[in-house]
Parts: structure tokens; sequence; C-alpha cells
């Protein structure tokens, strides 16, 4: 037995090895215990043959449902920290977010919004902007974007419309492309000189040239020479030999983009009275504003004087913020609104707009309740900032002043305009000669002569009116009538009772603020058929110093 045992043994042993061996070759496979499926296999193609059915592709459990690709979305590069998500940088980043903040900034003169929103400004990024419109005398600038071009993924570009008003020469438009390009995630502005005016590409420069030039006189409409010191050597030739013109050129072609209109040429009669521009040009003797007067008859829209020294044919074309004068257009908005001059209105000494700013008269002073030919005599800009606010919301201002009384853009020797308002303070300030309304000497002459003759028509110095002369617009009588009888109240018993006026003068006061400056004093009005605009610049208030000028120059008709 003993000689057994071994044997028994080994038998044992390789029996439990062969069990072992079969357990491994016929047991199930192993479990994955990882929550990730299986992946499916690509279809295997034998050489020749055609490919193998693939296997069934795993159902992925919700965790793993991968999120949407957006196309626009940036990798950020390994090591770096990704950008922040599309929802929190889609507004600040779109190009045509940037672009939008970039015009904004630039209408508003922002500069340094302007270069912080530019790929690279250059260093005197601010300083070119400043030079340009100080050597050319750029006295505004609108824009007008146009739609966004994307051009792939990185880069866009905006062409834009602008117009420069040209101190002297008058509108100026242009037509530029504002170029975007993504950089670091974020867009930016790819600045270039030519995005201030096409002309500046490839080292191009603009120059605005002054020149005297001599031209043959030309004589008043009784053909007699003009009085010594006139005061209108810009806008008639030969009263001193030369005359002053402006050209804007572009160098180096040397092409002339914008240029003083041609004077009457030789020997000519002219509109201008002798006697109506002396008696304008020895009312502004001694005063030390720059300052015009310009006249025009009521019935033909001839001009009868232009005594000038605020210089560059401004009286005709430079933009001046009406002030109150203003609210003779605003008067006669209102009256469309079924107000009369009898109407009872109030006028306190302040007034806020709902949920906007708050307006108020010449040193506060509070009139009560008074009847709307009493507002406007006094000038009250509470009551008329109100009534626009309660019964103009329609832009039915901004309608009445383009539509019948010249505020727009036309052809014609004068210059005025108003924009749509974008808020109820932009509105209020529109209404008492603020904000975006400005005008010329002479278009506020062509409003005080459409009171007079119950007419709109542009004024001209020619016998007859051009062929591309805007259309006359005749006035409602029940409107003119009104403005009539409170433009007369001004001079009787409202802001211009103390200036002298002669009897039969009817009129408005002016007192245009200005930022960082005195006022713009204006006063404009008319005598039987002769309709005139005093301004003077920066000159203080309207009744105290232009209605006075306007009193000198009509006692010596």
């Amino acid at each position: 037995m003993r000689e057994r045992w071994p044997l028994v043994m080994i038998a044992v042993v390789v029996v439990m090895i062969a069990f072992g061996v079969y357990a491994l070759l016929t047991g199930p496979e192993p479990v994955d215990a990882s929550p990730r499926a299986r992946r499916s296999s690509a279809p295997v193609r034998s050489a020749g043959g055609p490919p193998a059915a693939p296997a069934p592709a795993p159902t992925l459990l919700p965790a793993e449902t991968p999120p949407p690709v957006d196309p626009s979305a940036q990798v950020a590069p390994t090591g770096q920290a990704p950008p922040p998500a599309a929802s929190q940088t889609a507004a600040q980043d779109g190009p045509e977010v940037v672009a939008t903040r970039y015009f904004t900034a630039w209408q508003a003169g922002d500069f340094t919004t302007m270069a912080g929103l530019v790929d690279n400004p250059p260093a005197d990024f601010a300083d070119r902007h400043r030079r340009f419109s100080a050597d050319l005398r750029i006295a505004s600038l609108s824009l007008s974007p146009g739609a966004l071009r994307r051009q792939g993924g990185e880069a866009a570009e905006m062409p834009f419309q602008g117009v420069r008003e040209v101190t002297g020469l008058g509108r100026w438009p242009f037509s530029s492309v504002l170029r975007l390009a993504s950089r670091d995630g974020a867009w930016r502005v790819l600045w270039a000189p030519e995005t201030l005016h096409p002309s500046l590409k490839d080292g191009g420069s603009l120059r605005l040239k002054e020149a005297q030039v001599k031209r043959p006189s030309t004589l008043t409409r009784e053909g007699l020479p003009f009085p010594p010191d006139s005061r209108a050597g810009d806008y008639v030739t030969g009263l001193d030999a030369t005359v002053v013109t402006l050209k804007l050129e572009e160098a180096p072609s040397g092409r002339v983009l914008l240029a003083t209109p041609t004077p009457p040429q030789s020997g000519t009669r002219s509109t201008i009275s002798q006697k109506v521009q002396a008696a304008a040009a020895r009312a502004l003797d001694g005063v030390g504003q720059p300052s015009a007067i310009v006249a025009v008859d009521a019935r033909s829209g001839q001009v009868r004087a232009v005594a000038d020294t605020l210089g560059g044919r401004r009286a005709f074309n430079g933009l001046y913020p009406p002030g109150s004068a203003f609210k003779v257009v605003t008067s006669a908005a209102l009256f469309g609104t079924g107000l009369t001059p009898e109407s009872p209105v109030a006028c306190p000494g302040s007034y806020t707009i709902p949920n906007a700013r708050t307006f108020t008269n010449d040193g506060g002073a509070d009139h009560g309740a008074v009847t709307l030919t009493t507002a406007f005599a006094l000038s009250c800009n509470t009551t008329f900032v109100r009534q626009t606010y309660e019964r103009l919301r329609d832009d039915r201002l901004r309608a009445e002043a383009a539509d019948r009384f010249g505020f727009r853009e036309k052809p014609g020797l004068s210059f005025c305009r108003i924009r749509p308002y974008k808020d109820f303070n932009e509105l209020g300030s529109d209404a008492i000669g603020q904000n975006s309304v400005q005008a010329s000497p002479l278009c506020m002459a062509e409003v005080a002569a459409a009171v007079a003759s119950g007419v709109w028509k542009p004024a001209i110095m020619t016998d007859t009116p051009p062929a591309d002369a805007p259309a006359q617009v005749p006035l409602d009588g029940g409107v003119v009538s009104g403005l009539r009888a409170m433009m007369g109240a001004v001079v009787t018993r409202g802001t211009a009772a103390q200036a002298g006026l002669p009897s039969g003068t009817a009129g408005k006061t002016g007192t245009a603020e200005v930022a960082g400056a005195r006022s713009h004093a204006w006063f404009i009005g008319y005598r039987g058929d002769l309709a005139f605009a005093v301004l003077v610049q920066n000159g203080g208030t309207g009744g105290g110093v232009a209605a006075p000028i306007a009193a000198r120059f009509l006692k010596a008709l």
C-alpha cells in the first residue's frame, strides 16, 4: 500500500491540471466593469474582396452624449485656457457688434474707445483724426453703415457712407470700408488711413486751399456800386477786386473733390439792394464777435443783403443750433395737432419728460398758466418741450421742419437740417432748437420769409429760381396767421420788447446753448416784405444782443 501512495498523488495532480485547462478553454469572456460601451469596429476590407460586415454600433449612455458642435467655436491651443463660452462673448466679439461700437464712438468723437477696438492702432491714432478735421475745417460728420460681409471665418468688412460738413464748402459725401479680423479669439478693426477717407490710401493726402481770386465787379440791383466795407465780399465779386475761394484737393493726383461755387460774373446786376446792404453792413459795426445779417425779399425769395464777418460764406452754409428761434417751426407743427395761439398751456420753471431729463426756462422763470402766444413771446422752453412730447412723438416735428421749412438735404444756397430723434431727451431738445437742429442764418431768414409771405421758398441770388431749385411750399392759412400773431407778441411784450425794434416788426429771439462756450445770439423776423436773420456767434442772449442789432438794421432802411 505504501508503494502505491506516490502513484495515487501523481494521478490526482494530473486530473486537477486537466480540469483547470478545460475550464480556461470553455469559460465565458471577461466582463468589462467600466461604464463605457465597447467601440464599434470599422468595416474591414479583405484584399480584393468586399468589406466585412461591421459590428453593431453600441448605444451611448446618457452621460456620454456629446454636446452639439458650434462650428464658430475657437479651440484653445494646448496649454492655454479655453475661450469663454460663445453665449458670453458673442455680444462683445461679433464683427457686427464691434463695427457698430466703432461707428458709434467715431460719430461721438470718442477716439479712446475707437483705438481700443483697433488691432495695433498707431500711437497717433487720435491725433490723426483731430488733425484731419482741423486741417480740412470739418464742422460735423454723419455715418451710415452698410451690411456686413464675411470673408471666411476670420475676416469681415462693412462698407459705409459718410457725409462731412466742410466749413465754407458744405456737404462732402464719401464711401469707405471698415475691415475687421479675428485676433486671438476676439474681433478687431483693421484700421488704415483710407478708413478715414479713400483718398488717404497708399500715402495719399487731402488739402484745403484758400485763394484770393480777382473777379470783375458786380453791381447792386439798382445798377449802383456796392457800399464801402459792405462785408459781402465772399458772396459777390469785385468789391475789393478779389474774392476768396476754397478748394478741397486730393494729392498727389490734384483731383478737386469740392470747390467754392463760382460767384456771379462780370458787370451783371445782383439781387442785392444798395440801401439794404448798407444798413446791414453798418448794423455790424462795433460788434466784437463774428456775426452775420441776411435779408430776403419775402415775395420773390431774392437775397437783398448779406453782411458777414463769420467768414467762409457761413451766413449761407454754416451750421449753428438756432435755439428758440426754431420755436417758429415747432409752433407750426403744434398747430397741426389742434393747438391755437389762444390755447391755455403751462409754463413752469422746469419740466421733466417722463423717464427722461428735466428742461428749464431761462433763469428758472415760472410763468404759470398762460396762452400759447404768451409762452412763445416769453420763450418758455418747458411749454414747448412738454407740448412736443405730448403731441409730436410720431416724428411730426421733423416732418414739419423738413417738408415745410427746408430742413432737409436740398440744392440751393442755404443749409439746415434735423434728424430723427432716438429718445425723448433728443425730441425735447429738438423742440427748442438744440440737439440735431442746425441752420445757417440764410435758412432761418427763409423761415421768417415763409411766415411773412405764407409760402416757403428757397432763397436765390438770380432773377428767377434755377432749374433744380426746390419746389415752393404754401403754408396753411391758419398756421400763417397764428405765427404772425405770436411773432408780433415777441416784439410788443416778449423777449424782444426792450430791443428798440420799429413798429410793424415781428420776430423771434433765440439763445442757442453751446457746450463749453457762450450761447449763440439769434433774432429772426420780418417787417413788411423784408425778412431777415441776425446771428452773433457766441454772442450771448438773443433778446439782449441780436435783437438790438436787428433794430439798428431796420431803422437804417
